[in-house]
């Protein structure tokens, strides 16, 4: 058998409204990051590989639906 200790926090909802929304602004900054990371990268590997625009178009497509999934195992 664990001890486990248990302790009650008083915790103002103003200050829990704070720290969540805080959260989530910093993780849209970093979603927002990550794409335009990924975006770059697809950038320079069609541009290195001089893809033509029907290859980006299926490229990009790839893309979208990766996110999507992505999303959808989120939810």
């Amino acid at each position: 058998m664990r001890n486990i200790e248990t302790r009650k926090y008083q915790a103002d909802a103003d200050a829990l409204n704070s720290l969540l929304s805080k959260a989530k602004s910093e993780q849209r900054r970093d979603d927002a990051l990550a794409v335009s990371i990924r975006i770059a990268a697809l950038a320079i590997h069609a541009r290195k590989n001089e893809m033509s625009a029907t290859e980006i178009i299926e490229l990009l497509d790839k893309e979208a639906s990766r996110f999507e999934t992505q999303a959808q195992e989120l939810h």
